[in-house]
């Protein structure tokens, strides 16, 4: 019997979650947790923000991000500067240490995915290539 959207669906999202765990497992600094990465990948790609706005970019509140920006600066992750237009603002951005663990992770997570490709045959990895276009779309739904 052919199984139900529902049923592909729920399907499609666990493996999707344990690919994303395994995934995630793969990163330059072992002590940096899942929201903490989050925060530096999201200066990385989208350059620096004011607290307020990167909080809301990852969707917590403003004291929780304070909490991890806090830590990941004295990790040497980030740094926070006055914003030169207006001197009341306080823009935190990547240092070179941040970039270069984001790069790293990047690298690691590439590499083991790629290690795991090599293994699927030629018309398994035509097929995840189409799905990938498929899941970036309903990402962005």
């Amino acid at each position: 019997m052919a199984k139900t959207i529902a049923e592909q669906s729920s399907d499609l999202r666990m493996a999707t979650l344990r690919l994303a765990r395994r995934l995630r497992g793969e990163k330059a600094d072992s002590e940096l947790s899942d929201g903490q990465f989050s925060v530096l990948a999201a200066l990385y790609v989208h350059g620096p923000h004011t607290l307020g706005a990167l909080a809301d970019r990852e969707r917590i509140s403003a004291p929780s991000m304070n909490r991890t920006v806090n830590c990941l600066e004295e990790s040497g992750y980030l740094t926070r500067k006055t914003d030169t237009a207006d001197r009341r603002k306080v823009n935190i951005a990547l240092t070179g240490s941040g970039t270069a663990v984001v790069s790293e992770t990047v690298k690691k997570r590439d590499a083991w995915l790629t290690r795991r490709m090599r293994e699927l045959s030629a018309d398994e990895r035509t097929v995840l290539s189409s799905a990938t276009e498929i899941l970036r779309r309903l990402a962005t739904q």
